[in-house]
């Protein structure tokens, strides 16, 4: 009897697993399949894809884009100590990023400004707000619609690791892209 209700519980697993619908969706044409974020044009998160028909319009999570963004292009550029100025690294990950968001029209970000602990809270708010915005003029530049990005500053309140050190504080300076 155990191993009867057993065996009924596990069929009714299998069949409810087999009809859950996927998260992302397939682009056919090109090399293999790549998720697409849908929408008109959609070339998908990878940037390849097929024509304008093969595009199935069923919306990638946000969490899945960042979590592509940040592994595969990289959704941080960091800055010098009291510095807004992008620098020749930054510029080659927004240059990657720009083509993400040319390839991926229907995508939105926020450009999140942080600096590390020293300063006071005012300062670090303001210049947060110029490394966000300097992000901001520098994907525009490269032909992204201003209207896609916002930018908010953290100044020093949301620090991405915990420590006073010069290794801490570095990886504190930053711009993070977020998509939404």
């Amino acid at each position: 009897m155990y191993v009867r209700v057993l065996s009924l519980f596990a069929a009714i697993l299998l069949v409810a697993a087999c009809q859950t619908t996927p998260t992302t969706t397939a682009v056919s044409g090109g090399e293999g399949s790549v998720p697409a974020t849908g929408g008109e044009g959609a070339r998908g998160i990878g940037g390849s894809g097929g024509a304008l028909g093969d595009v199935v319009s069923t919306p990638i999570p946000h969490a899945a884009l960042q979590q592509w963004l940040s592994t595969n292009i990289g959704d941080r550029v960091n800055f010098a100590l009291d510095k807004y100025s992008i620098s020749q690294a930054a510029a080659t990950r927004l240059e990657r990023q720009s083509v993400w968001l040319k390839d991926n029209p229907a995508v939105s970000i926020t450009i999140e400004g942080n600096c590390d602990e020293r300063g006071t809270r005012e300062y670090n708010l303001g210049l947060g707000d110029r490394r966000a915005n300097a992000v901001k003029n520098y994907l525009v530049a490269l032909g992204i619609d201003a209207s896609r990005i916002n930018t908010i500053s953290f100044g020093k309140e949301s620090p991405m690791i915990l420590g006073s050190n010069e290794d801490a504080w570095a990886q504190n300076r930053n711009a993070q892209t977020i998509v939404y």
